[in-house]
């Protein structure tokens, strides 16, 4: 291993990884000591196996607070959705895996497709700053986003306000549409998160290697095996990225 990558990846003797908490299908469970597990500690497990430096999981209670971090030198790796907007500190590899994201919309509603909501008078509750609310920031021309701080509280936004639809991942929103009984989940997504591994933008080496070591995993199996380990549903591996 090239001595500058594992500088540049764990300049204090151990790899940190940032983990966003807050994405039930990466961290699925809690070990015997509160430790993270699932398919994003799985993975920076991983990389610091190959690094051949201990593992120190960095905990988030949001991707907001994570990508915030990423120039306090609190963490090494961060473990996040891909977002032009995070991007613009953070280098990420490609994606490792992806989970669609869609609309839930409440008894009655008119829509029946996810690429219908985007119309003026439409109220889009949406946790804010995942990955899937920077999208729709970026994209909805037409709909009002109704913001909620996290995953519970977007949901009682939706209900209570009685807004037109509830944006989420789509493994998410089968548990949400078990509340709310008529409601349903549109056919189609509006987006697809990709859930990749980032550092930041001074450590080129270490992004290099990143990015090799996420195609590695795709193509060798291991990500499809740490998705079936925890038994995840509505999360895939990501496609290879192009050369």
């Amino acid at each position: 291993m090239n001595r500058e990558i594992i500088e540049q990846l764990a300049p204090t003797g151990s790899l940190r990884a940032g983990i966003n908490m807050a994405n039930f299908l990466l961290v699925t469970s809690r070990g015997q000591h509160g430790e993270p597990q699932g398919v994003a500690p799985d993975m920076a497990n991983a990389i610091a196996k190959a690094l051949g430096v201990p593992l120190v999981l960095v905990p988030y209670a949001s991707p907001g607070e994570l990508a915030d971090a990423a120039n306090a030198g609190v963490w090494d790796i961060g473990l996040i959705g891909n977002e032009p907007a995070r991007a613009e500190k953070i280098t990420f590899s490609a994606a490792y895996c992806e989970i669609e994201a869609t609309y839930l919309v409440p008894p009655g509603s008119k829509f029946q497709h996810a690429s219908e909501v985007d119309q003026s008078g439409v109220r889009i509750a949406v946790m804010a700053r995942s990955a899937y609310d920077l999208w729709l920031v970026r994209n909805i021309k037409h709909a009002q986003l109704v913001h909620g701080e996290t995953f519970d509280s977007t949901f009682e936004i939706f209900a209570s306000q009685k807004l037109e639809a509830m944006a989420s991942l789509r493994p998410g929103l089968l548990r949400d549409v078990e509340k709310m009984p008529g409601s349903k989940i549109l056919n189609g997504q509006f987006t697809s998160v990709q859930q990749s591994v980032g550092t930041q933008k001074n450590k080129p080496q270490a992004a290099g290697f990143l990015r090799q070591f996420v195609e590695d995993t795709k193509a060798s199996g291991m990500v499809a095996q740490w998705i079936e380990k925890h038994k995840v549903q509505g999360l895939s591996v990501a496609p290879p990225s192009k050369p």
